[in-house]
């Protein structure tokens, strides 16, 4: 299945060659990898019939913008923002109209869930951006908390085993102290065993900020909307 043209995409932003250069050099190693070409396909479709890859490379142009004014900040680190921005929504399994969903009770829905997904395929295929300790917990905590206000699924030893993760396997399998990160993001502001905090760091903000100002941009009707609660797209299914 032919992937999204990364020409195409770029088309529709005004960046020079010297911004494409800027960001490429940062995220040209995820882009590259198979498992990001994969959602580059119709295979996975994230916003109504729009692509996982072009929504994520979309929210990184976004980010990248929305950091320029940031960037005489020595405390913020817009390499982390757009690293954030390439992982946040690397879930495992498409999520529209998809079967297996249904066995999962309401707050294991895609919504809920997706971030931890995410934080766990990102190590698996890119553990060299996680090497650092202090780099590590800001990715860890920006992609857990992207969709702020809407919440994500606490992980902990007391009730991970009822989290019905497509990638549980890959979980169990990192250090722990990539666990401990997750544990500890996502025991933020716990309430109905659901994560209601923010992330603590600038540069998760700014990719927080950056997605939904995309995603506004990309719901091309009402049934997607719909879909990011039901998991089911009627216009995609006609």
């Amino acid at each position: 299945m032919n992937a999204v043209d990364l020409k195409e995409i770029l088309s529709n932003y005004k960046l020079t060659e010297n911004e494409i250069d800027e960001i490429f050099k940062v995220v040209n190693h995820i882009y590259i990898h198979p498992e990001f070409q994969k959602r580059l396909t119709k295979e996975f479709l994230h916003h109504g019939n729009m692509t996982l890859g072009q929504h994520i490379i979309e929210d990184t142009i976004t980010t990248y913008k929305l950091s320029k004014k940031y960037l005489n900040n020595n405390n913020y680190r817009l390499d982390l923002a757009l690293k954030i921005s390439m992982f946040h929504d690397l879930y495992t399994m498409p999520w529209q109209n998809n079967e297996l969903a249904k066995e999962n009770r309401f707050t294991n829905k895609h919504g809920f869930r997706h971030p931890v997904e995410a934080v766990i395929n990102a190590y698996t295929w890119y553990k060299e951006d996680f090497e650092n300790t202090i780099d590590a917990k800001i990715i860890v905590d920006g992609i857990i908390h992207h969709m702020f206000p809407f919440p994500v699924i606490v992980m902990d030893n007391r009730i991970i085993n009822n989290r019905k993760l497509n990638n549980f396997e890959l979980f169990k399998s990192m250090p722990e102290d990539i666990q401990d990160l997750i544990f500890e993001s996502t025991s933020r502001c716990n309430f109905l065993n659901l994560s209601w905090s923010k992330t603590k760091y600038l540069e998760g903000k700014i990719m927080a900020k950056a997605d939904k100002k995309s995603s506004l941009k990309q719901f091309n009707n009402l049934y997607g909307i719909f879909a990011l609660v039901t998991g089911k797209n009627k216009s995609l299914r006609k």
